[in-house]
């Protein structure tokens, strides 16, 4: 008869410092405090429960940003998670920052493919056994190199390429560990829904991988997709909810015998608060209140972020604001770097800063007309409407249209005229994505140098944009569509 085991596995991805509750209907919804009442009421009801968290604890909230993720591992501590993986915007602060940060951690952070290249000698523990009501739980962290375009700064630093040569280092991690009868095995994944598709696709099933849960793209599902037999889940994204698997393992064959998933929300009705947990969240909170709670302007309307993937109102706003600010021609101003969905009327310093976290330099580069051509070409290739690739919003006075279907330019134009191919023009981008010229916009830096040397106009991002409104009272967006993107079945404009 085999040997059956309970286990219950919760899990977080991106949490972005999402830490205040929000009322919705007259209820609160989400937040640390409500998370951790959750997990510690499952840890109270069953006997097997961890906690995992798949990466993106930083980046979000006023309070990650002043501390640069400090308050978030203070937090994190007394939600006590059994482990983490890395997301991208950990190194949001600096691979040295990040090292410094694990030393503050009281949890284990795992991530088992960043090398240090000159000596192949990992920056992380690739994983962890945990050992739990009898049985041996083995999590592998992963991270591709598409989504650590951050450390591109650092040259020491080496990481896989894609998922196939991922597949290879769970291997190599999976057979290593063989003896140690190893009653089940979880990846937890930042590399998104899609890549964990093909991950799973890759693993070889003797290799007993029993789940991914994996984080980066902010999939919301209502079951889990398998693949290769595979289980892969998200939880969306923030605290308004917590996956749950409740899995019966058989540590005979060290396999699972059944699961049920859910996606629990995290309200009032359902989850106690942590009080304790409060009170530390709530010394950031009067510190980050005293210095940003402040109106800077009135809009004269909401404006909203829905997608990354197409134009919205406020991505014309910034992108018009630095546009205005520094004197440029055009104005890229990267879809992701918008962390929130709506900002206006009233705009505090605090919101303003919240849904525009990455304080950057802006960088001036200076192109000709052709090159122009090829940026954008490259910016509305295969898969720039599906969340895989780095998306741009456009200022003012540029006009893009393009068939994605045929991948043809069909028309590209600034203040009603055509681009001339000999001519040049002065582009504003973020320091993160001159650093990424070649992968974002098919361009080198040794190309633009030939042009003009490039130059910093701005330092800090953010102060250009609270100066901007700052000076101006009912700021209303242009109504001008700054592209028309044709797809079969739909058009975004």
């Amino acid at each position: 008869m085999a040997n059956l085991k309970k286990l219950t596995i919760l899990h977080s991805n991106d949490l972005h410092g999402d830490f205040m509750a929000k009322k919705v209907d007259e209820e609160l919804l989400g937040g640390i405090s409500m998370l951790s009442g959750y997990i510690n009421k499952v840890r109270h009801e069953e006997e097997n429960v961890l906690y995992t968290i798949s990466g993106d604890m930083f980046r979000g909230s006023i309070i990650d940003s002043e501390y640069k993720g400090i308050s978030t591992v203070e937090i994190m501590n007394m939600l006590t998670p059994d482990v983490v993986t890395l997301g991208n915007h950990e190194v949001d602060y600096g691979l040295a920052h990040l090292l410094f940060i694990e030393k503050c951690a009281q949890f284990p952070i795992i991530n088992a493919n960043m090398y240090i290249t000159t000596n192949g000698t990992r920056l992380f523990k690739s994983h962890i056994i945990l050992e739990i009501g009898g049985m041996k739980i083995l999590f592998i962290g992963l991270l591709t190199e598409e989504v650590l375009h951050s450390t591109k700064q650092d040259r020491i630093i080496g990481s896989f390429v894609d998922v196939h040569e991922a597949a290879n280092e769970v291997g190599r991690i999976c057979n290593a560990y063989k003896t140690e009868d190893i009653d089940f095995t979880v990846l937890l994944t930042h590399i998104g829904f899609e890549a964990d598709k093909k991950l799973a696709k890759s693993l070889d099933p003797r290799l007993g991988v029993d789940l991914i849960i994996g984080g980066h793209s902010h999939t919301l599902l209502e079951k889990p997709e398998e693949v290769n037999g595979i289980p892969i889940v998200q939880a969306a994204c923030g605290t308004n909810q917590i996956g749950r698997f409740d899995i019966i393992v058989d540590t005979d064959s060290n396999c699972m015998e059944s699961y049920e998933w859910k996606l629990i929300p995290i309200d009032d009705d359902y989850c106690p608060r942590d009080y304790d947990l409060e009170e530390v969240i709530e010394k950031y909170k009067v510190e980050t209140d005293r210095k940003y709670k402040r109106i800077v302007t009135r809009f004269a309307d909401k404006y909203t972020h829905p997608s990354r993937e197409e134009e919205t109102t406020l991505g014309r706003l910034f992108a018009d604001a630095f546009k205005d600010s520094l004197g440029l021609d055009i104005m890229l101003v990267g879809s992701g770097s918008i962390r929130g969905e709506n900002l206006g009327p009233i705009v505090m310093l605090e919101d303003l800063m919240q849904i525009y976290p990455y304080n950057d330099e802006i960088y001036r580069i200076t192109v000709n007309g052709k090159q122009l051509e090829r940026m954008v070409k490259h910016i509305f290739r295969e898969g720039s409407m599906k969340g895989l690739t780095e998306f741009y919003q456009f200022s003012e006075g540029f006009y893009v249209e393009f068939d994605y279907d045929n991948q043809k330019l069909i028309n590209l134009l600034l203040n009603g005229e055509k681009i001339d191919y000999e001519k040049f023009y002065s582009v504003g981008i973020s320091a993160f994505h001159y650093k990424n010229l070649e992968d974002f916009l098919n361009i080198t830096e040794d190309e633009i140098k030939t042009n003009r040397e490039p130059k910093v106009v701005a330092t800090k991002s953010t102060d250009v944009l609270e100066e901007y409104f700052g000076k101006r009272e009912l700021v209303k967006v242009s109504d001008k569509k700054r592209m028309v993107v044709k797809q079969s079945f739909c058009t975004k404009n």
